[in-house]
């Protein structure tokens, strides 16, 4: 028996632009259950990301309301969606968001450090080992190339044993083998231990590892089978 993890009801986001509102998700219903891979795709603009960071409880709608993990996000005041964020939650973006000054390794631990815990070094060098990354624990952002600063992003998201990732672009930076690359790594990881997947992308390919593709268009979200997807992307 599946357990819905996150369900979203009549979820719209509007904002004020001179001289009007621009509606830029309208009345989105969705449910994701335990363990599912879900990528949400759609062209530039069609609302993909605002989707996900309502999801995620990094916004909150203009009207309807997010359950993730039972919690109705919009009962949450911001502190309380952080704390359930950290202690649940992983990230993975386009842009790394690595820490300059921190190493791999540090940059991996952060988490446990934000969340007012000891680092756990040993986890976070199995996770940089997991990935490829053993030989490149001390190096500085700087010293490591696009492919292995997404890789430690990736290994970070996965420190605190989230039970949903959501993943914004996360080749989005990378060449083409460097991307199949880490998508091999994200399912390993995401299979490994179990993680919720929720993935925004343009890369079709991707998309079709999932096991559901969510498309938006135009702020409203359409169900279709990943074949459907892609031909009509043609």
């Amino acid at each position: 028996m599946t357990t819905s993890v996150i369900k979203a009801q009549s979820l719209t986001k509007t904002v004020s632009t001179k001289p009007e509102h621009l509606t830029i998700l309208q009345n989105v219903n969705l449910d994701i259950d335990s363990g599912e891979s879900v990528a949400i795709v759609g062209a530039s603009g069609a609302g993909k990301s605002t989707l996900m960071t309502l999801l995620a409880g990094l916004d909150v709608p203009s009207e309807g309301d997010v359950q993730l993990l039972g919690h109705s996000l919009s009962s949450l005041n911001d502190e309380q969606r952080a704390d359930l964020r950290s202690q649940h939650i992983g990230f993975v973006f386009q842009s790394f968001l690595l820490i300059p000054s921190l190493s791999a390794l540090e940059n991996v631990t952060l988490p446990c450090l934000l969340r007012g815990e000891a680092e756990d070094k040993h986890r976070a060098m199995q996770l940089l080992d997991s990935v490829g990354l053993k030989e490149r624990v001390h190096h500085l952002p700087s010293e490591l190339s696009g492919g292995e600063q997404q890789r430690v992003a990736l290994a970070r998201a996965f420190m605190l044993r989230p039970q949903i990732l959501f993943a914004d672009e996360p080749t989005g930076n990378l060449d083409h083998e460097t991307a199949q690359n880490i998508v091999e790594q994200l399912f390993s990881l995401n299979q490994q231990h179990g993680t919720t997947l929720i993935m925004v992308t343009h890369d079709n390919a991707l998309a079709a590892r999932c096991d559901r593709v969510l498309t938006m268009q135009s702020g409203k979200l359409q169900v279709a089978k990943a074949q459907s997807v892609f031909a009509d992307s043609n």
